[in-house]
């Protein structure tokens, strides 16, 4: 100790062991003479030896008050190897770091006094770039003055920040396994092949229920926890997995220690430790809730997935019913309009024509009144298996309302297949068809078009096809007709003739005219019939054949009568007003106004004086089988006071049972009869038994289409009542009427007609004698 305590004198200059000598007598020299080569060349490895192992040395001699740093101490720190070292023992304390400020201090204090504790500790250092460096200090006292205080400190630093961070991160991962294991709760085992013993953790214990045991247990503790009905089938899987060093993994049930069952997942692998012992580690956790929640989920799944078969087959069902007919199953017309298009890009893709059949069933609803719907529906279904059976299996057949169905075919365009196909649908439905006792007998007329190239338009091909329809059905039904631009032009013409009618009930361009009946003795004026005009801003005056045919397709006709006799009932006040006696007015009314069941509400707001008005009904509208609403209505009219009357009377199918039935107060017989009643004795005759039968049931009798004055003579003579035509009268607007009234011309050329006739009549026999 003493030798240590004396200063040596350096032999070199400065490096990282300070003392040369020093380091020469812990090498074992001496302190007899020894051979300064050799002594250097122990320094010098000394030397490499401490840079190498990235030691800073540190020498404080408080004896001769020189303290000393190594190159390698300054660098640790940021500094220069050649940097002058301060040595303010406070300025440095502030380098330290201040949680380890007060530590370090005593830790420097208890090194000075000797104190071994304090021999080695750890501290942070702010590094001249800033940051912190941690240092590994190691000093010892070397010398003491002769009361035993050390008065030489040597010491080495070293820079253990990486290992410091090394330790922390580490010590970090440990963390949060433990906290990853704690929160899943899974418990870890490592098992010992060749001494069959395994380490369990204190939450492996726990999963099995096996408080209390060691944490190293025989491997057939394991074993004897699992359910009987899973043993044998994981022990031969875990006995595979270690016979081929395979990786375990697999779900099983465990009997617990306090006898509760749970499932548990189990995965490990093997591994050969640093003694090269083979092992297996591994990870339990309990999936009990787990499982259960994956069955659930399972279940839910295949509830879901069965609740889904059952929402597409009923969304087929859905979009079946949505695109098929009820009745006959064929599809309908938004399925129709979905096709139209397909077929139509498919022809102009493909160079083909697109054929479309509109078929209309005729005499359908005579089925459908006499034996009811049921036999109707049957016609349906009979219709559409006809017409399944009668195309080819590309076509397309739709019921589109009603009884009209659609087909369509993709053709040669120069093909007359399609004539053929319609030939024979109309062949097939005049079939007749047996229906509980009865021969169903119906017919089709059937509407073609056919068009192809790029600029084909599935849609106005339809509508060519409805036209040529319409066409077929005007021409005498149960036929076939093609679509043609004449036929096109007659549609469009209707549609703007419907148009204008509508217009013109706007405008109130529909006046009546008025045609004045006679007495047929007389000559008197007995009544005057309103009829219907048109004054039309283009076409001037047009009478019912013009436009009543598309009023009734437009449902006006009923509007057309009311308007008519409100002007009519105005213009009969007017005519009172001047003093003009007009004995009763007759109008027109329809099939669908004597079907209003508001009829007679509205004609009570008319104030109509009773016997002034006389309705004139169709005599198709006045037949055995009136239905219930116009039987109402007809009572109705008789309560306010209005007649009724037959008109064209002898064209139709009225019985005499339906007049019996009716009560008219007048009917009118057609001028086709009334026509050839001067050249036809026949007719004089069958007008002559109508007279008879009109008087026999107190009906009166007027005669129209009276033209001539021979027709005026021989009604006279069959005892007619009345007569109203162009040889009297014609119609006129009603301002003409008063005028015309009061000048009596009609009698004037009646008298001359009859006094010319008489003469006729005594001529004749004189130039028969000569």
């Amino acid at each position: 100790m003493k030798s240590a305590r004396t200063p040596v004198k350096k032999a070199r200059p400065e490096a990282d062991e300070p003392h040369g000598d020093r380091a020469a007598a812990e090498a074992g020299v001496g302190d007899g003479p020894t051979d300064l080569s050799e002594l250097a060349e122990r320094e010098s490895r000394w030397n490499h030896a401490l840079v190498g192992s990235g030691l800073g040395v540190w020498d404080h001699n408080y004896r001769l008050d020189r303290k000393y740093y190594s190159p390698t101490w300054k660098t640790i720190r940021g500094m220069a190897p050649d940097e002058n070292v301060a040595g303010d023992y406070q300025a440095w304390l502030q380098l330290v770091h201040p949680d380890d400020r007060d530590f370090v201090a005593h830790a420097i204090e208890r090194q000075n006094a000797g104190d071994p504790d304090y021999q080695i500790f750890q501290y942070r250092e702010r590094h001249r770039d800033g940051h912190w460096v941690w240092i590994d200090c190691r000093g010892a006292c070397v010398e003491w003055d002769e009361n035993g205080v050390p008065t030489r400190i040597v010491g080495t630093d070293i820079d253990i920040t990486a290992r410091k961070e090394a330790e922390e991160t580490l010590s970090r991962l440990s963390r949060r396994l433990d906290l990853a294991l704690e929160v899943s709760r899974i418990g870890v085992f490592e098992a010992d092949l060749e001494n069959d013993i395994v380490e369990w953790d204190d939450r492996l214990i726990a999963i099995y229920g096996l408080q209390g045991a060691a944490r190293k247990i025989g491997g057939d503790a394991w074993a004897k926890s699992l359910h009987p009905d899973d043993r044998e089938r994981v022990l031969g899987l875990a006995d595979r997995s270690v016979e081929s060093g395979s990786d375990f993994q697999q779900e099983y049930r465990i009997i617990r220690g306090d006898g509760v069952e749970r499932i548990i997942r189990a995965r490990s692998a093997f591994f050969v430790d640093g003694n090269g012992q083979r092992k297996l580690v591994g990870a339990n956790w309990d999936v009990t809730e787990e499982v259960a929640l994956r069955n659930e989920l399972q279940r839910a799944k295949d509830l879901a997935e069965a609740r889904n078969r059952e929402l597409e087959a009923a969304k087929e069902s859905i979009e079946h019913l949505a695109l098929h007919d009820y009745l006959t199953g064929l599809p309908n017309r938004r399925y129709l309009d979905k096709m139209l298009e397909d077929r139509a890009a498919q022809c102009r893709t493909s160079g083909l024509a697109l054929a479309i059949l509109h078929i209309d069933l005729d005499r359908f609803k005579q089925i459908n009144d006499t034996l009811g719907h049921r036999a109707g529906d049957a016609m349906l279904q009979h219709a559409a298996t006809v017409l399944r059976n009668s195309v080819r299996a590309a076509d397309f057949v739709a019921r589109i309302g009603g009884d009209e169905f659609v087909i369509l075919c993709t053709v040669d365009p120069a093909s007359k297949k399609t004539a053929g196909l319609a030939e024979r649908l109309i062949r097939e439905l005049r079939k007749p068809v047996r229906y509980e006792g009865h021969d169903c007998r119906f017919g089709a007329s059937i509407g073609i078009a056919v068009d192809c190239g790029a600029e084909l338009d599935a849609k106005q091909t339809l509508l060519d096809a409805d036209i040529a329809l319409y066409r077929a059905k005007g021409l005498g039904r149960n036929r076939f007709e093609f679509f043609s631009a004449s036929a096109r032009s007659d549609i469009v013409s209707a549609k703007q003739l419907g148009d204008e009618i509508l217009t013109g009930l706007e405008r109130n361009e529909f006046v009546p005219f008025y045609q004045l009946q006679f007495d047929a003795r007389t000559l008197d004026v007995a009544g005057v019939e309103t009829l219907a005009r048109w004054q039309h801003p283009v076409h001037g005056l047009l009478t019912p054949d013009r436009f009543l045919d598309i009023a009734e397709d437009l449902d006006v006709v009923s509007t057309i009568d009311a308007l008519i006799l409100e002007r009519a009932l105005s213009d009969r006040r007017a005519w009172i007003k001047d003093g003009l006696s007009i004995p009763k007015i007759s109008v027109n009314v329809s099939a669908r106004r004597l079907a209003d069941p508001d009829l007679g509400k509205k004609l009570r707001a008319l104030k109509i004086a009773p016997g002034s008005i006389a309705f004139e009904l169709l005599e198709s509208i006045s037949l055995d089988d009136c239905d219930e609403a116009v039987a109402a209505n007809l009572k109705k009219l008789r309560k306010l006071g209005i007649d009724i009357q037959i008109d064209d009377f002898g064209t139709g199918h009225a019985s005499i049972v339906s007049l019996l039935r009716l009560s008219p107060k007048t009917l009118k017989i057609d001028r086709e009869l009334i026509r050839m009643l001067p050249q036809s004795a026949e007719q004089r005759k069958l007008v002559g038994s109508i007279i008879d039968i009109g008087h026999s049931l107190n009906i009166l009798v007027i005669a129209e289409g009276v033209e001539t004055a021979d027709h005026i003579r021989i009604l006279e003579e069959l005892d007619c009542d009345m007569l109203q035509g162009y040889a009297l009268a014609r119609p006129m607007p009603a301002m003409q009427l008063p005028s015309f009234i009061r000048s009596g011309s009609w009698r004037q050329g009646q008298t001359t007609a009859r006094a010319m006739q008489t003469h006729l009549r005594r001529a004749l026999p004189a130039k028969a004698a000569k």
